[in-house]
């Protein structure tokens, strides 16, 4: 385990506001052992939850790319270098490995970390973009390993996990054909439409208007549940084909 960072006023805040937020946004449902765990991460790291830091998944918590890019930033990483493993990629079959080296400090050694991804351990969601998977999963690894953070991150997960929605502590129950609803196993529509919009750095509210408008509905909440998938579909189509995922 890392360092403590000092119990500052400022950081004590941020640990209240964790607990608060986290406990607000999934109605209770965490135990005492996740909210003991936040509260470490919070005090060790600075992570801050309304930030996107750190995610809560399948009864563990999950730290993201923006956790620790934000991390490596308060820490004064001098510099991240990541070079593609050329002789185990494979561009035909989608398959490309990373090696980055994350360096601390002017005089550090550097920390090593590799990422690969395919079509066989990505999310179908992501289909057509092993390489930036790849580059991403590379990058996180020697990242967790310089600051000693035992989470994983969410981009290294193979799988769309289940999660609780963070964006709005205020929404109320959707129906089951409705965007938030979930059938067998499958991970609800709004966690697949986050991921599109953050995968592809798209406007939150340009997504939403247009899948509204490719569904037919006044908003994107009154589609079905097979609309939005349809959209979804559509979009990595798109995408997949090297073409704007919003129509211009």
């Amino acid at each position: 385990m890392a360092t403590r960072v000092s119990d500052t006023s400022e950081l004590e805040i941020l640990v209240r506001r964790n607990i608060r937020l986290a406990r607000r946004w999934t109605a209770g449902q965490l135990g005492a052992v996740a909210i003991d765990r936040l509260r470490d991460l919070t005090r060790t790291f600075g992570l801050s939850l309304s930030l996107g830091d750190v995610q809560y998944m399948d009864r563990g918590w999950y730290i993201t790319h923006t956790g620790l890019m934000r991390l490596s930033q308060r820490r004064r990483c001098v510099g991240i270098l990541v070079q593609q493993v050329r002789q185990v990629c494979d561009p035909v079959l989608g398959r490309w490995v990373f090696k980055a080296t994350v360096y601390t400090s002017p005089r550090s050694k550097g920390f090593v970390g590799y990422g690969d991804a395919d079509p066989s351990n990505v999310s179908s969601l992501v289909h057509g973009a092993e390489m930036r998977v790849a580059e991403t999963r590379a990058v996180n690894r020697p990242l967790r390993k310089a600051y000693g953070i035992g989470l994983c991150s969410v981009e290294e997960l193979g799988w769309a996990p289940r999660s609780f929605d963070f964006s709005s502590s205020n929404q109320s129950k959707a129906s089951a054909n409705g965007i938030n609803g979930r059938q067998s196993s499958q991970p609800r529509l709004r966690d697949r439409l986050c991921l599109l919009i953050r995968q592809y750095q798209l406007d939150a509210g340009l997504v939403k208007a247009y899948a509204a408008d490719f569904c037919k509905t006044p908003t994107l909440r009154e589609a079905t549940r097979e609309q939005v998938e349809e959209f979804i579909t559509d979009s990595l189509r798109r995408a997949n084909g090297k073409s704007s995922l919003i129509p211009r």
